[in-house]
């Protein structure tokens, strides 16, 4: 019952890049754009950026947030 950003934990890799509309994607900047939530967020192009320097204000957020997906529930 899981998928998205989070995967679907069914040990098939070819699948992970699943979209809210059920297609897959095969690139990281084409995956995330599809869960876009705000026309505000930029649209991310085939070059990845350097969040950190980018959004140096939501740092601190951020890694809060990272702690979360680092935690137990999610090993």
């Amino acid at each position: 019952q899981v998928r998205g950003l989070c995967g679907t934990y069914n040990w098939d890799q070819g699948d992970e890049f699943a979209t809210p509309a059920g297609d897959v994607e095969v690139g990281v900047a084409a995956f995330a754009n599809k869960y876009r939530v705000s026309s505000a967020c930029p649209v991310l192009g085939p070059v990845p950026f350097e969040p950190c320097s980018t959004y140096a204000p939501r740092r601190e957020l951020a890694a809060a947030a990272c702690a979360i997906l680092h935690g137990a529930p999610f090993q």
